[in-house]
């Protein structure tokens, strides 16, 4: 369609109001650091975006635009009653590459929010009660049901973490987020349909897909110690986090408090016994290694490596390596000294395992 001047004229200015009235309501409500951050990823102007404050999916399912390229849902996830199933709706509206803006209070935003609304004398009694009512009776089996009846899923408490890993769940690819106010905002990608687990995220006792003797993958037990849906998040925390001692994360902020206690005490793998008596794994032997950790090793030896058993003490605690380079000697020595003599190799790394973990103080975070 071929348009005069003044009809280019008209509509150039019809997208400056519809830009304009935009991102006026948004600062009258949200304030100006929140305009700012959103038209760094959505222009504002465009038909193709489309803005709304809504917890219901049935909105996001009856969108009729021929092109959606931006959807900006300034309602907090907090009060979405199934964010899955919100998120994939998202998912399905959205081409591929198109880009999903929205908002949660993480739990420590909802923290601060409660202790400096209030005197400490009310403060801290209120914000006890809201973790139990918020972040404990939810997880409960006794009380979740109960707890969903009565607060029809508004206002849950949700970690950053929880959030982040739903999306990339549901098929996104997290591009970036920032906290403003008592709310962080995130933006994402689409990049692939939903994929994620209907089963229960929030159980204390874990089961994580490991991959065992043959290259078969098997569930290890562990005791939770991070935030629900953690576990779409390891490609995410390993290209933005560096190493430190040992191969773990630095600064990631999916384990939890009283996680980084557990493990720090060994508490977290208590529940791997199962599998020791599952026969799935034996004592002293290699660490079980999710698909992404093991995809990081050289393929000759991943192919070597799955010829044996996985181990509830691995090798690691007897040398005490520094890096992953380092990780990966440690485990080809113990495996060729494994092949000359199974049982006095296995006794001796179990002894200088022991003596490093209680004399040198040596944990498995």
């Amino acid at each position: 369609m071929h348009l005069n001047p003044k009809q280019t004229t008209k509509y150039h200015h019809y997208f400056i109001e519809r830009n304009e009235r935009r991102c006026l309501n948004i600062e009258e409500n949200y304030g100006r650091e929140v305009v700012d951050y959103i038209t760094k990823y959505a222009d504002m102007a465009d038909s193709g975006t489309e803005v709304m404050a809504t917890a219901a999916s049935f909105n996001i399912e009856i969108i009729n635009l021929e092109s959606l390229d931006v959807l900006i849902n300034l309602k907090r996830i907090n009060d979405i009653y199934n964010p899955n199933q919100f998120f994939s709706s998202v998912n399905e509206k959205l081409p591929p590459g198109g880009f999903f803006i929205g908002c949660v209070e993480t739990i420590g935003s909802r923290k601060r929010r409660i202790l400096n609304k209030s005197p400490r004398l009310i403060a801290y009694p209120h914000y006890f009660l809201d973790f139990i009512l918020k972040r404990v009776f939810p997880k409960m089996i006794l009380t979740a049901k109960i707890n969903r009846f009565l607060t029809r899923g508004e206002n849950k408490a949700m970690s950053l973490t929880e959030t982040l890993g739903r999306l990339v769940a549901c098929g996104f690819d997290l591009v970036d987020y920032r906290e403003i106010g008592y709310l962080t905002y995130f933006v994402c990608k689409k990049i692939k349909i939903p994929f994620y687990s209907s089963t229960n995220k929030y159980g204390l006792i874990i089961r994580l897909k490991r991959i065992g003797r043959g290259g078969k993958f098997f569930d290890v037990y562990k005791f939770r110690t991070m935030h629900s849906y953690a576990e779409y998040l390891q490609t995410h925390v390993f290209t933005k986090n560096h190493f430190r001692d040992g191969c773990k994360f630095m600064d990631d902020f999916r384990i939890t408090s009283w996680g980084r206690v557990m493990r720090k005490f060994w508490i977290d793998e208590l529940p791997m016994f199962i599998n020791w008596f599952r026969r799935e794994m034996k004592i002293v032997g290699v660490r079980p290694l999710s698909e992404q950790f093991f995809s990081l090793y050289p393929q000759e030896f991943r192919l070597h490596r799955i010829n044996y058993k996985p181990g509830l003490l691995p090798p690691f605690y007897a040398d005490l390596p520094k890096t992953f380079e380092e990780i990966i000697l440690s485990e080809q020595k113990y495996l060729a000294a494994y092949d000359q003599s199974p049982w006095l190799t296995d006794f001796r790394y179990l002894l200088k395992g022991v003596y490093n973990i209680l004399i040198k103080r040596a944990r498995s975070a």
